[in-house]
């Protein structure tokens, strides 16, 4: 679907290996988003919006917490992630959860819901303040706004020491912020929610670990737009070797894997 003046054109593209990608992520980010909706008070019962639902897995959290008596609904521009999240939750029985083509800066009229939720979309959003107005505006008073986002900042200071890791997340971190990507949308969530009129909301950063291929991942995705920006792959040599020598750089020098931090943040619409 073409993208509206608030969105980018998603950076890490749409092919089946991005789809598998965003199902390895899921697994090492899952904990961190369900802690996320429980701290929330997403529950049995409720109507919950999953803003750029890709395949389905964060919709697929709030689908087992509402349960049979709620909905979920999941948002995305991209038929092939919709039909792909579709099959998944028929394939666990999940038919209370559902998906829409729909780009997430024209969010139809609705019944509100009871929570809006979302990760790693709003760094992907020309105007993620206008997207919270709309996202507010949908939800019922007393109802939940609930987003997570990356600290790229964390994770580019976490590699110092890794002269390979280094490398490549620099080279990440700069594809993204050439593509249009707010890469500093995790520690801007604050002030995003109070922009957009929310309440100013509670916030939670969590370090990440155990996705040790998650970096050579997301470079393989990206390797359509380094190429399209004249970004040189050279100072991370050979993609296909590259998960090994990342491993084995980080077991030299005895340092934990580095991955980006987590930025939870959630606040109740004001209103009775």
């Amino acid at each position: 679907m073409p993208s509206s003046g608030k969105t980018n054109e998603y950076a890490l593209g749409s092919a089946d290996a991005e789809q598998e990608r965003l199902i390895r992520q899921a697994a090492w980010l899952s904990a961190h988003t369900e802690s996320l909706f429980r701290r929330a008070g997403i529950g049995p019962g409720q109507r919950v919006l999953d803003l750029g639902s890709g395949v389905g897995d964060v919709a697929l959290i709030a689908g087992r917490l509402v349960g049979p008596a709620g909905i979920v609904v999941g948002v995305d521009r991209d038929p092939r992630a919709i039909s792909r999240a579709t099959a998944r939750m028929v394939s666990l029985g999940l038919g209370h959860v559902r998906f829409t083509e729909t780009d997430v800066a024209d969010l139809p009229e609705t019944e509100p819901f009871d929570a809006a939720v979302g990760r790693y979309i709003l760094m992907f959003l020309r105007d993620p303040i206008a997207v919270l107005r709309e996202v507010s505006r949908i939800v019922r008073p007393g109802g939940v706004v609930g987003f997570q986002e990356p600290c790229w900042k964390s994770f580019l200071e976490a590699c110092e020491g890794l002269p390979l890791w280094r490398a490549g997340a620099a080279l990440l971190v700069e594809t993204f912020h050439r593509t249009g990507t707010n890469t500093r949308m995790g520690p801007d969530l604050p002030a995003a929610f109070v922009a957009a009129g929310l309440p100013e909301p509670v916030t939670q950063t969590d370090t990440l670990f155990g996705a040790e291929r998650w970096m050579p991942d997301v470079l393989h995705s990206l390797v359509p737009q380094t190429k399209a920006l004249n970004l040189s792959l050279a100072p991370i040599g050979d993609l296909g070797t590259l998960y090994q020598r990342l491993l084995d750089e980080a077991a030299s020098r005895n340092m934990p894997v580095p991955l980006p931090s987590i930025v939870s943040a959630w606040a109740r619409k004001r209103g009775v």
